[in-house]
């Protein structure tokens, strides 16, 4: 998260490059980069003569590079933005590296190739780590999202109980574009002096105050089968709001903090667990051994490779999960 922060903090200082290589698996911080580059260097004026967008499935090497060689006639540079560049094949990408060593002072490209981290080895990589900027645009670990969330707050004047922020995060997961729509949503429709609660949550971003995945976990912890499992099969009543993904990485991160707090102590920080919460983790931790929790997230790693077709067996999402209850509260 702090990287992000930092590449933020270079371009509202002005402090620009002539390319930028944006990567990475989390689309989030490589649209809000880009917005940001955008935003700071292109203005409506200039717009239809020092601004291009191209598409990586059609666009090419040479007409970048063409576009990147005029001068600008409105603004201080000539932005070129190339959206989807991960279909721009490897010929091509050499042929880029050449301009890259190269650069023309007035002219900025902003190169955002998503899906994957970009190949260091490649010609392209090394060029714009000499004369560029590079972002690698990883996902948050669990232990990163509670803080990146209030973070998030602060920028959009919004206040939040620490239960309501954890409704949210569990429902919604790593999810950062949803995140940052649901928060914007909530601060069209609370005042800055409004203290957001678990209500305000359930009613707006439309999460069931009963069965929901934080209440999974608590379950869980409680170690409450039958409650668990009624929860479980109202979340599966809805898979496209509630996807197995969602589901497993829930869990999994709930009994890997339980594990952490057996291992570690209650280190709230390092483990990611709002200090509201740290006594129900702890009660909860006491309940189970250490080789339970190992054996716990080892069977949700099972049901998640069973979920991707990974350790095919022919079951259906619901069937996976309400069999990996099973185990889990067999262990």
């Amino acid at each position: 998260m702090q990287p992000f922060l930092n590449f933020l903090a270079k371009i509202n200082k002005k402090e620009y490059s002539s390319f930028y290589l944006l990567s990475g698996s989390e689309s989030f911080f490589i649209d809000r980069i880009c917005d940001s580059l955008i935003e700071n260097l292109v203005n409506e004026n200039s717009k239809d003569f020092d601004f291009s967008q191209l598409y990586g499935k059609e666009t090419t090497a040479s007409e970048i590079i063409e576009i990147a060689k005029r001068y600008p006639m409105l603004s201080k540079y000539n932005v070129i933005i190339i959206k989807e560049a991960q279909f721009i094949n490897n010929k091509e990408l050499d042929i880029l590296a050449i301009y890259a060593s190269k650069p023309m002072l007035q002219s900025i490209i902003i190169f955002c190739y998503r899906g994957k981290s970009f190949d260091k080895r490649k010609k392209l990589y090394k060029e714009v780590a000499k004369y560029g900027e590079i972002f690698d645009a990883k996902p948050l670990f669990d232990n990163q999202l509670n803080p990146w969330v209030k973070s998030q707050m602060i920028n959009k004047k919004l206040k939040m109980t620490p239960d309501a922020v954890e409704l949210l995060i569990s429902n919604i997961g790593s999810d950062l574009n949803r995140i940052d729509s649901e928060l914007v949503k909530l601060n069209l429709i609370f005042s800055e002096d409004k203290l957001i609660s678990k209500d305000d949550i359930e009613k707006h971003v439309g999460i069931s105050k009963k069965f929901n995945i934080f209440e999974l976990q608590k379950a869980l912890g409680l170690r409450n089968f039958s409650h668990a499992f009624k929860i479980l099969q109202y979340l599966n009543t809805n898979p496209k709001e509630n996807p197995i993904v969602l589901i497993l990485s829930g869990i999994h991160s709930y009994f890997q903090k339980l594990l952490l707090i057996k291992s570690i102590g209650s280190n709230y920080e390092r483990i990611g667990i709002n200090p509201y919460f740290i006594k129900e983790y702890e009660n909860a931790a006491k309940l189970f051994t250490m080789k339970q929790l190992v054996n716990a997230m080892e069977q949700v790693l099972i049901a998640d490779l069973e979920s991707k077709g990974i350790k095919s067996t022919g079951k259906s999402s619901q069937e996976i999960t309400e069999g990996l209850l099973l185990k889990l509260f067999a262990i």
